[in-house]
């Protein structure tokens, strides 16, 4: 396969073999994760698992995908979108947090830094079905709010940006760089908090 190349095919046990790779990524991370592992915990021989997936990489990819997408759908289902703007950003925030945190969301996010130069589609794959989807929601909120009164923002777009990397003060580049893996959940809530009280202080009516 050349390099920046993905393809993924489809057959009768591609579910099957989706289902099993989750529980073992989840459980074990990327690194751990064999192949025979994935295989048995599927219920699928290794040449069938290859026929799908020639590559451990893309198998994760695509398991990371459709958490992300699981993830994303559920947080957005969570939040109450005609509560007060504090609340909204609350969640919004705690579950891109949650998420961020989580080993397998640490596992997905080293994954597309050290492979992007090779395979720039694995980041997008990530992106447009977690981190991409809840941004386009979270700007349609923000613009609906602002049109309702509840908030003052002239950019929804980069408004939501902005949020976002609030969120992400002090804890995403001590994680990538390595410095800091786990976090303490009072920690987490005092940056969570920071970034709702700073946005309304910014955005608020």
């Amino acid at each position: 396969m050349a390099d920046g190349d993905i393809e993924i095919k489809k057959g009768r046990k591609f579910d099957q073999v989706l289902d099993g790779a989750r529980q073992v990524f989840m459980a074990n991370g990327f690194e751990a994760a064999s192949v025979d592992e994935i295989a048995r915990a599927a219920g699928v021989s290794k040449a069938t698992l290859y026929s799908y997936f020639p590559d451990k990489r893309l198998l994760f990819a695509e398991v990371a995908r459709i958490e992300s997408e699981r993830q994303a759908q559920m947080s957005l289902d969570e939040i109450d979108l005609d509560g007060p703007p504090e609340d909204v950003l609350y969640h919004a925030g705690k579950s891109l947090m949650t998420f961020l945190t989580s080993r397998f969301g640490q596992q997905v996010v080293g994954l597309c830094f050290s492979e992007a130069h090779r395979f720039p589609e694995l980041g997008c794959m990530f992106y447009d079905s977690g981190p991409g989807l809840v941004r386009s929601h979270f700007c349609q909120y923000l613009a609906c709010a602002s049109q309702s009164g509840k908030l003052n923002v002239d950019d929804p777009l980069l408004a939501a940006d902005q949020f976002a990397e609030l969120c992400k003060a002090r804890i995403f580049t001590r994680m990538t760089c390595g410095v800091q893996t786990e976090f303490d959940a009072d920690e987490l809530e005092l940056i969570l908090r920071g970034a709702v009280k700073m946005f309304m202080a910014r955005y608020g009516p």
